[in-house]
């Protein structure tokens, strides 16, 4: 009796590390000094906020404020460390409004800019859809535990578009 297994790999982000013996090409970007002026001179405008603001999900007209909740998410905390323990630093944003407001489409706008991120709205978004889900492999016919979505999106952002179904 043969038996044959598949492996799939479901891959989110990924990030090549630098082997000392080998040079992969773009993996040792370094900012030239013309590009670190210029980013410091944006970093001291007053109006940078506002830039960031108005830059960020241009087709959504007005929910600013929530625009820089969101933005203050993708940029992240700083990492806390008190007497040895690590704190986590991460920033949480729970939308919540009246229907036809961009909450879906402000979602799927961190979705595509965020490097580590997962989207997940419907079934999966259920609790526990969120930290694990048991399906039948096609091919094998048995059950298997698929990792849910909080747990793909760790270190990075889990966008879950929960959603009210009108009867």
């Amino acid at each position: 009796y043969l038996q044959i297994f598949h492996t799939y790999f479901d891959l989110i982000s990924f990030k090549i590390k630098q082997d000392h013996h080998q040079k992969i090409k773009g993996a040792d970007k370094v900012y030239s000094e013309a590009e670190k002026t210029e980013f410091f001179k944006m970093a001291n405008r007053p109006s940078i906020i506002d830039d960031l603001v108005s830059s960020f999900a241009p087709s959504i007209y007005g929910n600013r404020e929530v625009k820089k909740g969101v933005l203050a998410q993708l940029m992240g905390g700083t990492k806390k460390q008190i007497n040895s323990n690590n704190f986590r630093s991460d920033i949480n944003v729970c939308l919540v409004g009246d229907p036809s407001t961009a909450k879906s489409q402000m979602l799927q706008h961190v979705h595509r800019i965020a490097p580590r991120s997962i989207y997940t709205c419907g079934r999966g978004s259920s609790a526990s859809g969120l930290t694990a889900t048991v399906t039948k492999d096609p091919e094998t016919k048995e059950f298997i535990l698929e990792s849910g979505a909080l747990v793909l999106g760790d270190l990075g952002i889990c966008c879950i578009d929960e959603f009210d179904k009108m009867n």
